[in-house]
């Protein structure tokens, strides 16, 4: 009686362990569902139409291929299409992910849910519905997340052969020793104890228990750990997949390097240019915005793809391209070497002129983060080969491959949405597995493709839903961490599963023939029991695992 309870425990223990893995994992898709609702949101739920020369405000199924829709500063652009009239920077960063707008003119191409700048645009509808970016990003995303192949336990592998052969022994041993004349009370006490010391107890803590510890570790170094089967799938890493901005950049543009002429300070320079540019609304001028220092500033004009003119402290000046100042009869040729390297550099760079005279320049780039190169270093010596991945433009992307230490091999530039997710498949196909790195929504079809995807915390809502680690912060250093705590894991399952069954290929054997005698189903529950105790301490170990560091392996 006393081992029939003993029983009914392991099973209520195993299905226990089942259906919360079940839940966890119905929550997981419960969640990245919620986000790509938020997704689909993005898209304005109304357009402004103009049909025969009238403007009237249609929802937006009610659009139609080949309408002209009107957009206003500061809207969300409704549909994909074509600027037929008017100029206007947009917003383009939810499907690029680069933070810098893109100048739109008659005859270029927008994308739906993009944001508008301060210009007003005639756009002719050209894809709608289903047809659009937005629904196609939407799209990718739950296809890949459908498409991922399920983990195979090594457990269940094993326990498919493991549970019919222990029950045969079991029936061997009861019908060996009961036709041997020997008793069958004999038989039944060497037959249960073969059973007891086969329970799947420590079979079935061995995962779930080093899971356990290793997601509170993560956490505790700001790694979440969205399923148990990102652990496995980190084994046998060949490649790590880095999105560029907002992932190995900071994802905005800031002041890099500053070069005055004669008679100028470069914080007096800063502080000229940064007054002149207070006034406008784009991404370049609120770099410069926070050293305006309180100047006076006043007859404000931004000139669209130039610059700005202002009056600042009585002074007239502009800052822009250097179109921008020749246009105004000023020569900028003093600075051109500077610039030119610069620019070489994939740096913008802004002149500055004052009083009808250029006094400066200005270069602004999006920075490489903090321990960016030591981060690519650690994942290179863990073995895994780096890739940067980009919506950004080839001089750009290579620039920061270059501070990364990475060879322009291993760039891939000007890649959208689904190219990423594309470019994510051809590397898995070379073989090995593939992680990939990112924060933005066009990086989520990649995320959902890659064998372990990875999202920053500072990311966006659907990045990190599609992901199967959440870093809680945008330190990329805590990547190599989560590549350590996966393998360590990985490592302490395997052991656990080896300790599960060193015990049952001793212990089964020895019950079967008897050995244990009359209290062998008394030494096969402590047997089973001290089986249960090295997978709880093995998995306890991980609890005390180092994740900084540069060992190939845990």
């Amino acid at each position: 009686m006393q081992h029939g309870t003993h029983y009914f425990m392991d099973a209520g223990i195993i299905l226990t362990l089942i259906t919360l893995g079940k839940f966890l994992e119905v929550r997981s898709k419960g969640v990245a569902g919620a986000a790509i609702e938020r997704l689909l949101d993005l898209a304005p739920k109304t357009a402004r139409v103009v049909r025969d020369g009238v403007e009237a405000e249609v929802p937006l199924a009610e659009v139609r291929r080949g309408d002209r829709v009107r957009v206003r500063p500061g809207e969300a652009i409704p549909v994909d299409g074509r600027v037929i009239e008017g100029e206007s920077s947009v917003d383009e960063s939810m499907l690029t992910g680069e933070s810098v707008p893109v100048e739109k003119r008659p005859g270029d191409r927008v994308t739906g849910a993009t944001l508008n700048g301060d210009g007003v645009l005639l756009v002719e509808a050209q894809r709608l519905g289903r047809e659009t970016a937005l629904e196609g990003i939407v799209r990718m995303v739950r296809e890949a997340q459908g498409s991922k192949a399920g983990v195979q336990r090594l457990a269940d592998r094993i326990a498919a052969y493991f549970v019919p052969i222990v029950l045969g022994i079991a029936v061997a041993t009861l019908l060996g020793w009961g036709l041997s004349g020997l008793g069958w009370g004999r038989a039944v006490l060497n037959a249960a104890a073969v059973l007891i010391i086969a329970c799947p107890c420590a079979l079935g803590l061995a995962t779930p228990m080093a899971v356990a510890v290793a997601t509170g570790r993560g956490a505790r170094a700001g790694l979440l750990v969205r399923e148990a089967s990102a652990f496995e799938r980190m084994d046998r890493l060949a490649t790590v997949v880095l999105d560029k901005t907002g992932t190995v950049t900071e994802g905005k543009p800031r002041v890099t390097d500053v070069a005055a002429v004669d008679g100028w300070d470069r914080a007096g320079l800063l502080r000229l240019a940064a007054a002149a540019e207070s006034g406008s609304e784009h991404p370049l001028a609120r770099a410069l915005s926070p050293l305006a220092d309180g100047a006076a500033v006043s007859d404000f004009q931004a000139v669209r793809g130039g610059g700005v003119r202002a009056r600042v402290d009585g002074r007239a000046v502009l800052v822009g391209s250097e179109r921008f100042l020749r246009d105004a009869g000023i020569d900028p040729g003093g600075l051109d070497e500077v610039a030119r390297a610069w620019e070489r550099q994939a740096k913008t760079v802004l002149r500055v002129a004052a009083d009808g005279r250029a006094v400066g320049a200005i270069a602004l780039a999006d920075t490489l983060k903090p321990h960016g190169h030591e981060a690519v270093d650690a994942l290179r010596r863990m073995g895994a080969e780096v890739f940067l991945l980009t919506g950004d433009n080839v001089t750009t992307a290579r620039a920061i491959a270059e501070e990364l230490g990475l060879p322009a091999a291993n760039v891939f530039a000007g890649v959208l949405p689904d190219g990423k997710a594309a470019k994510v498949a051809q590397l898995r196909q070379r073989g090995g597995r593939v992680a990939m790195v990112g924060d933005g929504l066009n990086d989520a079809p990649a995320l959902a493709a890659a064998d372990v995807g990875i999202a920053l915390g500072t990311g966006t809502d659907l990045a990190k839903a599609v992901a199967d680690v959440v870093i809680a912060t945008g330190d990329l250093r805590a990547v190599p961490r989560a590549l350590r705590l996966g393998r360590a894991t990985l490592a302490a399952i395997r052991q656990n599963l080896f300790w599960a069954f060193a015990y049952n290929t001793i212990g089964i054997p020895l019950a079967a023939l008897g050995f244990f005698g009359t209290y062998g189903p008394l030494i096969a529950a402590l047997a089973m029991s001290l089986s249960s105790v090295t997978v709880v301490a093995r998995s306890s170990l991980l609890a005390r695992l180092k994740l900084e560091g540069s060992a190939t392996h845990p």
